[in-house]
């Protein structure tokens, strides 16, 4: 592979953080500002509208998230686009680029899961619940039972397919699922990594074979934790 040296005149019209060669350290000076990785967490199941984006990251101004948005477009990671009719609107998408950070942040998301300041029962966006199944599922068992999963929260609905490869999830509504597995966040974290079973208060309702939807349970479980 050929090595490209950045000239002087290029280095200032960039922002630069880190003297640095190292991948890890680019890395950062595209999303190691606050907010910026969640922004990418919540367009990798497609484009949103600024508004989506800002109702699943509480606490984020107007004026940063639009700050972040266009440093993450600069960057190559985020595309604008307008959604097609009936829609018609402007939103914000990832680049097939800014899509590959996903294993980033699956393996960052498992890696700090194992910290004891950890809150499983914190805030969790549905982007991010469906990210936890694709980095926490056992794929070796999962390539043993295929089933399709339809989750439907409020206001978002997604289609997981479970097979070889471990679990493929995209936002889109399904009537020919195995199991469709109707609730918030919270009832699918303690239905699915609790283990606290279905269709009690505050536990996902379930539609389908109840042994099927065990063996569905059973493919996830939180990583352990290092002593504190």
């Amino acid at each position: 592979m050929k090595l490209e040296k950045i000239t002087g005149l290029e280095k200032t019209a960039q922002r630069r953080w880190y003297d640095d060669a190292c991948g890890t350290a680019l890395a950062l000076e595209f999303v190691g500002e606050r907010w910026a990785l969640l922004i990418i967490r919540e367009l990798m199941f497609g484009p949103r509208r600024f508004g989506e984006i800002r109702s699943n990251l509480p606490g984020i101004s107007a004026n940063v998230l639009t700050q972040r948005l266009e440093s993450l477009e600069e960057a190559g990671i985020v595309v604008r686009r307008r959604l097609p009719s009936p829609a018609n609107v402007q939103a914000y998408d990832l680049t097939d680029w800014g899509r590959e950070a996903e294993v980033a942040i699956r393996e960052m998301g498992r890696w700090a899961a194992r910290s004891p300041r950890h809150d499983p029962f914190a805030f969790m966006s549905t982007a991010s619940a469906m990210i936890s199944l694709r980095t926490l599922i056992d794929a070796e068992r999962a390539a043993t039972t295929p089933m399709v999963v339809a989750f439907e929260f409020p206001n978002d609905a997604f289609v997981a397919r479970v097979g070889e490869g471990g679990i493929a999830i995209a936002r889109s509504e399904t009537r020919d699922a195995d199991l469709t597995l109707t609730g918030d966040t919270m009832a699918m974290r303690r239905t699915i990594y609790g283990k606290e079973g279905f269709n009690g208060d505050g536990l996902l309702t379930l539609a389908g074979d109840p042994a099927l939807a065990q063996r569905f349970v059973d493919l996830f479980a939180l990583p352990e934790k290092i002593a504190s």
